[in-house]
């Protein structure tokens, strides 16, 4: 087990570069995110809106049809797609994004598990994802499949579902959770929390250096999420994603309690200011 490295604004500024002039959407990625349920739509619109403030060329949301009205309210920019997917067309995305407000139904065990499959490229697996991964062979087979172009996002309670321990045993050892993470699943963790970390297939250990409490707040995973969904989608690796995504979306929480202090930050803000965090992270 390797000592970690800092992911900081140097390592950041070699992963993501300016654009050339003469760029279009095309070039900025296509990215499917896949989420929402009935009372859950807001997972979808947070994780978009992350997708859009990260660069992204094109978003497409899937969600159930009753949502389509939340979502094009909430996120304009972003095109709605049923949630009756067809396996054939999903090599077309650069990255898809699946999780968030999902829900935890055994019903969407087929949905990720044809995602898993069937992705052409990046696949960001995140909240209800990971529970449903926790509980099925199938889909932990399938996640093993994947392994480098495969980023799973939990935090320490999922986690410890995937790990089948408790929370506080993620806790007292997150370094040695990580590994284990990366062991069974064989892709790029990202394990949430103060000083999230970043592991690799490989073996190689990150630490985030951006972030404050006042992230602790529904829907900034979701955020998180749809950040690292966009820069995989713009064609950097999983790891580079997965490292680049923490160091941003935790400087955009730094950036909303320099402007509103930590006990009013919500995840909408987070997701505003990652334009911005962006923006800070490029200049010189």
């Amino acid at each position: 087990m390797d000592n970690p490295r800092l992911i900081d604004k140097a390592f950041v500024n070699t992963v993501i570069k300016r654009r050339p002039k003469d760029l279009h959407k095309g070039d900025c990625g296509k990215v499917l995110v896949i989420a929402g349920s009935k009372g859950m739509a807001g997972a979808a619109v947070l994780s978009a809106r992350g997708a859009l403030r990260s660069g992204a060329g094109i978003v497409r949301v899937s969600v159930p049809e009753e949502l389509f009205p939340i979502i094009q309210v909430g996120v304009p920019e972003a095109i709605c797609v049923s949630r009756m997917l067809p396996p054939d067309g999903l090599g077309e995305y650069q990255a898809i994004v699946i999780g968030p407000g999902l829900g935890d139904e055994i019903s969407n065990v087929s949905l990720i598990k044809m995602v898993l499959e069937g992705a052409g490229k990046a696949v960001v697996l995140d909240a209800d994802g990971l529970n449903l991964t926790a509980r099925s062979k199938e889909l932990q087979d399938a996640v093993f499949a994947l392994r480098e172009r495969l980023i799973i996002t939990p935090h320490p309670g999922e986690a410890a579902r995937l790990l089948d321990c408790t929370t506080e045993t993620i806790n007292s050892n997150r370094m040695a959770a990580v590994h284990l993470l990366v062991e069974k699943t064989g892709s790029v963790v990202v394990l949430k929390g103060a000083g999230t970390l970043v592991a690799t297939p490989d073996q190689k250990t990150y630490i985030n250096t951006t972030g404050n409490p006042g992230m602790a707040t529904g829907g900034s995973g979701d955020v998180l999420s749809g950040i690292i969904g966009a820069l995989a989608g713009q064609g950097i690796s999983c790891f580079e994603a997965a490292a680049a995504g923490v160091y941003i979306h935790g400087l955009a929480g730094d950036m909303a309690a320099e402007n509103l202090g930590e006990y009013g930050i919500i995840a909408s803000d987070i997701a505003t200011m990652t334009a911005l965090a962006l923006h800070k992270t490029m200049k010189t």
